[in-house]
């Protein structure tokens, strides 16, 4: 069973001003895939971001996917505050996520959204629109057990 976290980033949901919408759809989402979902935790942009990952890693989370904060605006800072945790980038899956629904959405493309590990933990950053989360899952759903499985040593023991 794979243990995961949902860390929406937003500074409006975190201060109140309007509702999370998008990761309690990620947790469903992952819940449809078969894992064990904590949160969605829903922290400010900026520094919170890397205190959250840190603490999911810590947590032994196989998996945390965040939600927000991967666009061009000054605040959004969730791929640096990844790139402060993560110890290797997985390239093809951020790649993957912005090109597949390009044709539809031309701006995704513009995501800044990374994907690594971080000791045995997979971090993937998703959109924070429900549809940058759907298209997203759609992506990470049918290699999230794969890429647990190899994090964890798969078919090359340690």
């Amino acid at each position: 069973m794979i243990r995961a976290l949902v860390v929406t980033v937003s500074n409006r949901a975190s201060a109140g001003v309007y509702p999370d919408k998008s990761g309690p759809l990620l947790v469903s989402l992952l819940e449809e895939a078969g894992c064990v979902v904590d949160g969605p935790v829903v922290v400010p942009d900026g520094e919170p971001v890397e205190g959250a990952l840190r603490d999911g890693v810590s947590g032994g989370y196989d998996v945390i996917v965040t939600t927000g904060g991967t666009g061009l605006t000054p605040t959004d800072r969730t791929p640096e505050m990844t790139a402060r945790v993560i110890s290797r980038e997985i390239p093809g899956i951020a790649e993957a996520i912005r090109q597949v629904n390009r044709d539809k959405v031309p701006a995704s493309i513009l995501s800044r959204g990374l994907a690594g590990q971080a000791g045995d933990t997979l971090i993937v950053n998703l959109p924070g629109s429900s549809g940058g989360v759907r298209d997203g899952l759609a992506v990470l759903a049918p290699v999230l057990q794969h890429a647990v499985d190899q994090i964890r040593g798969g078919d090359h023991p340690r």
